[in-house]
């Protein structure tokens, strides 16, 4: 196993910390535990790397393509910093399959998720990616919790041709306790394409989503009043589209009442012109609605209070009904 990113030895997201440093003797050396868990383990390597993304990602594309038994990961300190290496994304990551017949199963993990810190450390450019998506060039997911993340990660080395693997990784989620899972989930679980809350006896309205804003609904859903009665999908896996999952969701839920798709990210940004056209190719008869920040040409906003004001003005409009914008067709 390979990670390399910005600080990725000192554990800067507060999910890890793997080289310690002996500070109080003489000659400060470091260690990694991970590299010392049994006699026989598999190599464990993780390097820091400059904010240099085009010839890092570069790096770790060529060294996942030579070495077929190592989990290669790549981490961005944010999302956003992809743009540097965006020639590797589309000339490489997305396309070297088609031009070359090269394989690679390289690991993106960028971190993404609207939290109040500005234009240049929300976006993880879904769009674009998702965009980039053909022929099971690569997977893209946006994992809610530590269970489907491990899943993921295993069943990337599981098979023998996985193809690249970009995954949002939304900060805030380190520390959220409602994000969780059980050592169970773990253990025995397997990674999950949708999360359904599953059918309730009176549903209004069905709100799919991806990623951490499940976590804001489903707050707003147990505190609202008086308002519609939803229903909360999660798709934690956008391409391959699950079509077969989402089919199921859609079956239970019956006809007549609202389904909208609800996203944190600006209208021409995230998951939603995709998932517009997906609802148009394999739903043809179901009505789709949007509910979200309207189109921007900045990723996010600059202040913590407008972002405040925008985030819960998407989630009153998806949980109460308020001023939702109307539906696709």
């Amino acid at each position: 196993m390979r990670l390399s990113g910005q600080d990725s030895e000192r554990g800067t997201f507060s999910h890890r910390h793997l080289v310690w440093w002996e500070k109080e003797r003489e000659n400060c050396c470091s260690i990694i535990p991970l590299q010392g868990l049994s006699a026989d383990q598999a190599q464990f390597a993780v390097c820091n790397s400059p904010l240099a993304e085009y010839s890092v990602l570069a790096f770790e594309f060529g060294y996942s393509v030579s070495r077929m038994d190592a989990l290669v990961l790549w981490e961005a300190q944010f999302g956003d910093f992809v743009n540097g290496a965006q020639v590797i994304v589309d000339s490489y990551v997305a396309a070297a399959r088609s031009k070359w017949n090269v394989h690679a199963d390289l690991v993106l993990l960028l971190p993404h998720g609207y939290e109040g810190l500005g234009p240049e450390h929300s976006n993880g450019h879904l769009a674009r990616f998702l965009q980039l998506c053909a022929e099971n060039n690569m997977t893209v997911c946006n994992p809610t919790t530590p269970s489907q993340y491990f899943h993921l990660l295993r069943n990337q080395k599981k098979r023998r041709y996985s193809p690249p693997l970009v995954l949002m990784t939304p900060k805030s989620l380190l520390r959220l306790p409602a994000s969780f899972s059980p050592l169970g989930e773990l253990a025995d679980g397997a990674f999950r394409k949708a999360i359904d809350d599953g059918p309730s006896d009176v549903t209004d309205r069905l709100l799919f989503c991806s990623g951490k804003i499940y976590y804001e609904l489903k707050a707003a859903q147990v505190g609202a009043e008086g308002g519609k009665r939803v229903r909360i999908a999660r798709m934690e896996q956008l391409y391959p589209f699950p079509a077969d999952e989402i089919g199921v969701i859609l079956k239970s839920h019956g006809t007549g009442n609202e389904i909208f798709w609800v996203q944190e990210e600006p209208k021409n940004r995230g998951a939603w012109t995709y998932i517009r056209g997906k609802f148009d190719e394999d739903f043809p008869e179901t009505r789709i609605g949007y509910i979200g920040r309207e189109p921007s040409a900045s990723p996010a906003a600059g202040t913590m209070k407008q972002h405040r004001e925008e985030q819960g003005s998407i989630v009153l409009r998806a949980v109460k009904g308020i001023a939702a914008q109307g539906a696709n067709r």
